[in-house]
């Protein structure tokens, strides 16, 4: 799944920085309060990097608390971020956000929600211990706390993880729907277009109810389709379909020609194009369940 939203997360203190307040109240001598906060930030060459507005905020010695986060990131990926209430610590340059948290990509519409939201800036991880929920055109994925860096391009999810991911295009004829459920962690990685999901994983195909069961499962998507390209399961490999289970030790799955090969317990390799399911959610033999006295598949045991 393509999961690319450029998180914004201001550099404060890595670039030239332009302050405007449409009303000031001075509260105390180590205190001040601004309505109409707007903060900007400058690349090196004088081009706008990023903004910050809010409502009010509410400057300190030691930080900025902001209501109503509307900030803007202007680079490569550019992307907006919405939050109730924010601070950020003028020492080290952290920030936290909380309270309808919202990052959303403006090329692409891939939309991350939470309720708190942390910056390190140091480390250059954002992290947050709350529910998170990742949303495009592919699917949606949702999971109990986060860490990744700032452009989200490498992203785990600590547990509880569900991912429902669609097989083609949304309204394609072809297209199913495939939910992913793991206790996590999952990760991704959106410049190898590479998923893992870790511990107790179930995949089920909607439209059939077939389901997949392992350890581990991996998934490597195409760059150019998004299709799923290839899918290694490791670990307690239990395949199901209507009555029949299929039981081994690793299960690999080429997107392109569509093979499904089953090692251990034994070894199983059989072609699964031409039926209702798509890609490794195919039945058995590639077809809908034949007779009993249907030739089977071609099946190779192993020692």
């Amino acid at each position: 799944m393509k999961i690319k939203i450029s998180l914004l997360l201001f550099a404060f203190a890595l670039s030239p920085l332009v302050c405007r307040a449409d009303q000031t109240t001075e509260s105390s001598p180590s205190s001040q309060q601004l309505q109409g906060f707007n903060l900007n930030g400058y690349s090196n060459t004088g081009e706008k990097a990023w903004d910050v507005n809010g409502t009010k905020a509410d400057i300190s010695d030691t930080n900025i608390q902001i209501t109503n986060v509307d900030a803007n990131f202007y680079g490569k990926e550019q992307a907006n971020l919405t939050a109730d209430h924010g601070v950020i610590n003028k020492t080290n340059g952290n920030v936290n956000l909380k309270d309808n948290v919202v990052i959303t990509s403006k090329d692409r519409g891939t939309q991350m929600t939470t309720d708190t939201l942390d910056w390190n800036r140091n480390k250059d991880l954002v992290s947050t211990k709350d529910p998170v929920k990742i949303v495009d055109d592919q699917g949606v994925v949702t999971g109990v706390g986060m860490l990744a860096h700032p452009n989200l391009k490498k992203t785990q999810i600590n547990k509880h993880v569900k991912a429902t991911v669609h097989t083609q295009q949304q309204g394609e004829p072809d297209d199913q729907i495939i939910t992913i459920t793991s206790d996590g962690p999952m990760q991704m990685n959106q410049s190898t277009m590479y998923a893992v999901f870790n511990d107790h994983v179930i995949a089920i195909e909607a439209s059939t109810g077939r389901e997949l069961h392992c350890d581990k499962m991996e998934v490597w998507f195409n760059q150019a389709t998004k299709k799923i390209k290839k899918t290694i399961c490791t670990g307690h490999v239990i395949a199901i379909q209507g009555p029949d289970i299929s039981n081994a030790d690793k299960m690999i799955y080429e997107g392109d020609t569509q093979l499904l090969t089953m090692i251990g317990r034994p070894k199983i390799v059989f072609v699964t194009g031409g039926g209702k399911g798509q890609g490794m959610f195919q039945p058995l033999g590639g077809g809908e369940k034949k007779s009993r006295k249907s030739p089977e598949p071609s099946v190779t045991t192993t020692p």
